[in-house]
This record gives structure tokens, C-alpha cells and sequence, in this order.
């Protein structure tokens, strides 16, 4: 049997879960559903994401003067970042609920970029990237919150502000021993 065959016969010998289109989130119905990790041993994994936030020099200027009406931009989008991390689950909809071990967010100031770089760890069944990627997206999201005054042009519109390349950078899984 060809595994294109194995595919639509939800055999799972494409490594899916018996579904018809070989994917994990599907029953063989085709009903969504969350996977189930029971069996899997538990592994210690990390997942490391990047994004950007383009930004002005007046207001890269401001944050790095500690400037800005709202507060200290980078501390504040440091917490939102870890928040978001440890909420993944709530939002993702087919996410597990996983126990963090840390999570390390660290921010690069360019002349007209903010990037921000988020690592997550944890010990578990299941992977921790989706967990990396909210907390970039969120981290980056309360940058733009905080200085978004400084941002808006004559109209109220953003047409230098964006996040950009946010994207998985490391993942890694190491067994644990019994």
C-alpha cells in the first residue's frame, strides 16, 4: 500500500493517528480533537522563538530613555511575554496544559526595531513551541500597546509600526530517564 493509500485509509502507518487525512487533530470522523500524549514518555524539551517590533527612532529613543508616558516599555512587555507563556493553553485551542520550568525573555534594541527572543522550558509529553511563539507575539503586542501614542501619525495610524519574522528558532527534546 502506497502511503498516500495509508493516508486515506487512516491505517497510521503515515505516523498519523488512524484519521483520514493522517492529521493529529482529527478523529476518523474528521471531528477535531486534542491528541492524546498519555503513552508518551515524559521528555525535557525547549522551544525558542523570535520576533520583531519596527518601531521609530523617536520611540526607540523613548525606550531606551525610559521615556515613555505608560512606563518602562520593556519590563512591562517582559511580564505580558511570561503571562502569555503560562496561558498558551487557554487560548490555543488544542494546546495542552504543560508545567513551565522557565521561561527567559530577552530583548535586543536596534535603531529602529525591538527584537524579542523567548524560551521556554518543560518537562513533559509535549512539545513547548506554541507556548515560545505566544510569548513572543504577546511580548511584541505589549510593546505596541505601550507605545502606540508615540507611533500614530497626524490620522491616528501606525505606518512605521509592525511585527515582523516571528518564528520558531530552536526546539529541542531529550528523554528523560526513568
Amino acid at each position: 500500500m502506497s502511503e498516500e493509500d495509508a493516508v486515506r485509509s487512516g491505517d497510521g502507518s503515515n505516523g498519523g493517528d488512524g484519521s483520514p487525512d493522517g492529521l493529529t487533530h482529527t478523529d476518523d470522523a474528521g471531528d477535531v480533537q486534542m491528541v492524546d500524549v498519555g503513552a508518551k514518555p515524559d521528555s525535557s524539551r525547549r522551544a525558542v522563538a523570535r520576533g520583531e517590533i519596527r518601531l521609530t527612532p523617536g520611540t526607540i529613543a523613548a525606550v531606551e530613555a525610559d521615556a515613555v508616558e505608560k512606563g518602562d516599555v520593556l519590563g512591562t512587555a517582559r511580564i505580558g511575554a511570561v503571562q502569555a507563556v503560562k496561558h498558551t493553553w487557554e487560548t490555543i485551542p488544542m494546546c495542552h496544559q504543560i508545567p513551565i520550568t522557565n521561561v527567559d525573555a530577552e530583548f535586543a534594541v536596534g535603531d529602529d526595531r525591538i527584537e524579542l527572543t523567548v524560551a521556554v522550558e518543560t518537562t513533559g509529553k509535549t512539545g513547548c513551541e506554541m507556548e515560545a511563539l505566544e510569548g513572543v507575539t504577546t511580548g511584541l503586542n505589549t510593546v505596541w500597546d505601550m507605545v502606540k501614542a508615540a507611533e500614530k501619525d497626524g490620522d491616528g495610524q501606525y505606518p512605521d509600526t509592525r511585527i515582523a519574522d516571528v518564528k520558531v528558532v530552536d526546539k529541542r527534546k531529550e528523554t528523560v530517564d526513568a
